[in-house]
């Protein structure tokens, strides 16, 4: 794929993704009191003003600066690698940002970030759409780095 076309995929993937994230989390939102009981995960209401796992409470503008930085971070590195980057690293990465994004814009817009799947088999915090977005897409970033560092190892000692 081209330069060009990887630019416009990756940014069509961030528009989708962001625009996929608030409706689903707005429409669950308004549906929570019509769930039923589930055994593997309840939909209750909780406004988080802090990160993950409840840290960094009421620090609402210094996560939204790291939410920048990050962004911007993620935008730089991934632009200057573009040539070499994979449709499939794009599209990680691309979820990656919308989730960033979203909770970004949610502490912005309202102060908190909007949490509302609570597992009900283990003890784990409460969480939303854009908190699964950057944790699978951390997993499959992850791998894609060590799937790339494994193949040029082997590459480089067994020529």
């Amino acid at each position: 794929m081209s330069k060009t076309g990887k630019i416009i995929y990756f940014l069509l993937s961030v528009v989708f993704f962001t625009v996929f994230d608030l409706i689903l989390s707005n429409e669950t939102l308004k549906s929570l009191a019509f769930v039923p009981d589930n055994p593997v995960v309840d939909f209750v209401y909780v406004k988080n003003t802090g990160a993950a796992f409840s840290i960094l409470q009421d620090a609402r503008l210094f996560l939204i600066i790291f939410s920048i930085a990050a962004i911007l971070g993620i935008l730089f590195y991934t632009f200057k690698h573009l040539k070499k980057a994979s449709v499939m690293a794009l599209f990680w990465v691309s979820l990656l940002i919308s989730g960033i994004f979203c909770n970004m814009l949610e502490r912005i817009t309202l102060g908190y970030v909007r949490d509302f799947f609570k597992l009900n088999f283990i003890n784990f915090p409460v969480f939303n759409i854009s908190d699964i977005f950057i944790n699978v897409s951390v997993f499959a970033i992850v791998v894609i780095i060590v799937k790339h560092n494994f193949k040029k190892n082997n590459e480089t000692c067994c020529r």
